[in-house]
């Protein structure tokens, strides 16, 4: 992007210090994402509650998600977005710093609730904002954001086990996020807002809007998102149930974030191409390619889940750089958007979980090979539906 290509307000000297701001926050909210599973043990020691209660803090969580994706969209709307963030980072600071002290599992799951609704309104924030300032230019962006996202997600495991190894309670993983947080929010503060192009650019046009587009849109997020999750979710218990460790199944899963990061990263070029319908299919064609082979076991797993993360890893933002072309993105949309992701992430690894159990490992390839099936069907339906839509406007 060059700054001839938007006014002076929007040059990359203008730019360069809300979008470092943003990369921090959502490193910060990929820790937020991340820690739960790590940690889980000793919260269910803090709270004297089993492993199959303290699961309750799963299903707590994504209900936060799910209500927080609807409430944040109508904020960012109709606030300023940069004070709409900054209530939610003050949200989750205080999240943090109570999760881990609470002694009672219903006090968690009450912080826990209330650490969902914040973490996903900061997600959904930050990528508002990266659109709303970078416009048509903003799909290399948005992809450099959620590899910020997987760093955090790879961060946090450390720290966990940093605090572990070095005989300090765990509280303190919670804490250190949490003070992270605050200087992110320190940061931020100071800072102007961007405006939503339908009220500051008087040459905008809004986009042809077709709620069936847009609905197609919900559900390949949700679909994606779902995978995503079931993957990350289930792979672990695959490798144990083939015959890995414990220690070289879970392990398993760092390697599938590792390359999911650098996925993402290597996308950013290919992205300001505008190569966006094209590169979903190829990235969905290469993860079949990748399932066909866990199915058959063609490949070691950990080839295997290094090949999936590739894969998978430029979908997501991809994703938002179409749905910001096909759609004009504003904060409710992207609030609906985020919905739909909460609800993918909870049904489809609950429905792989009884996949498996009923007809064994290999369901999981096939159940995740459905799910492409479905995703590369339904793209092309909303594609070709908008430019019918655009063609007779």
């Amino acid at each position: 992007m060059n700054a001839t290509d938007i006014p002076p307000q929007r040059t990359w000297s203008a730019l360069w210090r809300p979008t470092a701001t943003y990369y921090l926050l959502i490193i910060g909210i990929g820790m937020v994402a991340g820690i739960i599973g790590p940690a889980l043990p000793f919260l269910a020691e803090q709270s004297n509650s089993t492993m199959s209660q303290i699961a309750i803090l799963f299903a707590v969580r994504a209900m936060g998600n799910i209500i927080g994706s609807i409430v944040s969209g109508q904020l960012f709307d109709r606030f300023h977005g940069h004070r709409v963030l900054l209530g939610m980072i003050t949200l989750a600071v205080i999240s943090m710093v109570l999760l881990p002290a609470s002694p009672l599992l219903w006090l968690m799951a009450l912080t826990i609730f209330v650490l969902g609704f914040a973490e996903v309104s900061m997600n959904a924030g930050s990528n508002v904002m990266i659109m709303w300032w970078y416009r048509d230019q903003s799909g290399p962006m948005i992809s450099g954001l959620h590899f910020c996202f997987g760093v955090g997600g790879m961060i946090v495991p450390l720290l966990v086990m940093l605090t572990i190894s070095s005989a300090v309670s765990v509280i303190w993983a919670f804490w250190l996020v949490a003070i992270y947080l605050v200087l992110i929010g320190i940061l931020l503060a100071p800072q102007g807002s961007p405006i939503s192009p339908a009220n500051d650019d008087h040459d905008y046009v809004e986009k042809v809007y077709d709620r069936w587009v847009f609905l197609g849109l919900v559900i390949l997020f949700g679909l994606y998102v779902g995978m995503e999750i079931t993957f990350v979710g289930w792979i672990t218990t695959y490798g144990v149930l083939s015959g890995l460790s414990q220690a070289d199944s879970a392990f398993l899963v760092s390697i599938f974030w590792f390359s999911l990061s650098v996925g993402r990263l290597l996308a950013i070029p290919i992205l300001r191409r505008g190569h966006t319908t094209a590169l979903i299919y190829s990235c969905l064609s290469l993860c079949a390619v990748v399932m066909l082979a866990l199915y058959t076991n063609a490949l070691p797993l950990t080839a295997l889940a290094f090949i999936t993360g590739l894969s998978m890893s430029a979908i997501f933002p991809t994703l938002f750089t179409l749905g910001n072309d096909l759609v004009s993105l504003n904060g409710r949309r992207t609030g609906l958007i985020f919905f739909g992701i909460g609800l993918g992430a909870m049904a489809a690894p609950t429905l792989a979980g009884s996949l498996i159990e009923k007809f064994g490992t290999k369901a999981l390839p096939l159940w995740i090979l459905l799910i492409l099936a479905i995703m590369g069907i339904g793209l092309a339906l909303i594609v070709l539906r908008q430019r019918r839509c655009s063609k007779f406007r």
